[in-house]
């Protein structure tokens, strides 16, 4: 085991570029398959990709603000103390990879802003704290539990299709989340995912001293400084804990009553409530923006690649592309394999269009409707979407780049251990979702 790793770690220090660098890439080969697929003229393919840039900056903005609201979470003092005592037992460095899989599986699952950013918070400490822990692996490690954001409480396709409106309502209604996130088939993946991933992790740990490389003591630390100054009425404003509690509460209250009032379980509800009980546990507006200044620096990468990838969508969307690649998949399926090959072209799909709900507006309706009409189940058949899309984000670099801004390591240096990861994944959603097609689950 561990001498794949040290392959696949090779190679990719070897051939890997930066993320913005693969974004491009992966722009100019979408357009050269727009071409040799679809005879799209070059100019067409342009003005697809100009066009569809902006399409989803609403979505983008949501998407940011569920990464930041997760690291203001990750980053108040309550969840701090907590992930302090979480590692406090821990002293050995495959412990450390265990510990570190583990959290960021839980977390994920709770809120894939909140996993994704206190995956990489546990991992830097545990390189901090544990003697001969290798500080790529696991950095890679807390990277890998995001694996379960799909398929958690903000996992964007089960949200969108239980959400009163969403634009398939007409073919597919509402799809409750009894179906999807807490069914069996869903919960049963979860559950042994975060069991035996930690333990497969910890297996590629380095036995090699030599190949072991610890953490950066002296690296500079994304974590502002907070000053509290008092003098004038301003700073007492800005250090006052019944702005901040107060406001805090008025949140809390608002969501209290849109639960309460039968609210469902959506992006934006789910964004609300992080946001507002973050700045609860902050206590004080001042500590609150100090995070959120702290969030925004590893949010710059996202933010703007983003409209690359939606340039991308507009690519495959305008000429057709991938409802040509979609249909071809489904026109190969039956009622039992249809999940199956929606999991399979999702997670082929994902590694252009890094985003859940993004390739759900493209992809959803040509699934939805094969569903329809092979008689599928409607719920397996989304979920093998949501199952390919978190599947392929282990190596697609764009949702790595909160891990690598926290860490201060470069997309190779970890890389080769996440296609190790991505092919363990691959073998366990593959089995979950045949024998959820197949009615054995």
């Amino acid at each position: 085991m561990n001498a794949i790793a040290h392959f696949f770690t090779r190679i990719m220090s070897r051939y890997m570029p930066d993320p913005l660098v693969v974004a491009i890439i992966l722009t100019a080969l979408t357009v050269l398959f727009a071409m040799a697929s679809q005879g799209t003229a070059f100019l067409d393919a342009t003005k697809y990709w100009g066009d569809g840039f902006w399409n989803l900056l609403a979505f983008t903005m949501q998407m940011t603000v569920i990464l930041l609201a997760g690291y203001i979470m990750a980053r108040t003092p309550a969840i701090n103390w907590l992930m302090d005592k979480l590692i406090a037992p821990v002293t050995t460095p495959r412990g450390a990879i265990i510990a570190a899989t583990l959290i960021a599986c839980v977390a994920s699952w709770l809120n894939w802003g909140f996993g994704l950013v206190i995956g990489t918070l546990i991992a830097q400490k545990l390189g901090h704290k544990v003697k001969g822990l290798h500080y790529p692996l696991v950095i890679a490690a807390g990277y890998s539990g995001f694996t379960l954001y799909g398929i958690g409480l903000s996992g964007s396709i089960p949200l969108l299709i239980n959400t009163p409106g969403h634009f398939l309502e007409g073919t597919i209604g509402l799809v409750p989340l009894s179906e999807t996130i807490f069914s069996l088939p869903v919960l049963g993946t979860s559950i042994f995912i975060a069991i035996t991933m930690p333990i497969f992790n910890a297996m590629l740990h380095p036995k090699n001293p030599s190949e072991i490389i610890e953490v950066d003591p002296g690296a500079q630390s994304l974590v502002s400084e907070v000053t509290e100054e008092r003098k004038t009425i301003a700073d007492r404003m800005n250090n006052s804990k019944v702005i901040g509690i107060g406001v805090g509460l008025f949140g809390m209250l608002y969501i209290a009553q849109y639960f309460w009032g039968g609210g469902a379980l959506t992006l934006n509800s789910v964004n609300f409530l992080f946001l507002f009980l973050g700045i609860l546990l902050f206590v004080t507006p001042n500590r609150f923006l100090a995070a959120v200044n702290d969030g925004v620096k590893i949010l710059g990468g996202i933010i703007i690649q983003y409209p690359f990838y939606a340039g991308i969508l507009g690519i495959l969307a305008g000429s057709g592309l991938v409802v040509t690649f979609a249909g071809w998949f489904v026109s190969i399926s039956s009622p039992e394999t249809l999940p199956l090959w929606s999991f399979i072209s999702a997670g082929l799909i994902n590694i252009f269009v890094p985003s859940g709900g993004g390739q759900w507006v493209i992809q959803g309706p040509v699934m939805m409707e094969a569903a329809a009409q092979l008689g599928a189940s409607i719920p397996a058949t989304a979920i093998g979407v949501q199952f390919g899309d978190q599947w392929t984000n282990m190596v697609q670099p764009f949702w790595l780049l909160p891990a690598l801004a926290i860490s201060g390591l470069k997309l190779r240096d970890i890389m080769g251990y996440l296609v190790l990861i991505l092919f363990y994944q691959g073998a366990i959603y593959l089995g979950a979702i045949l024998l959820w097609g197949h009615g054995v689950l």
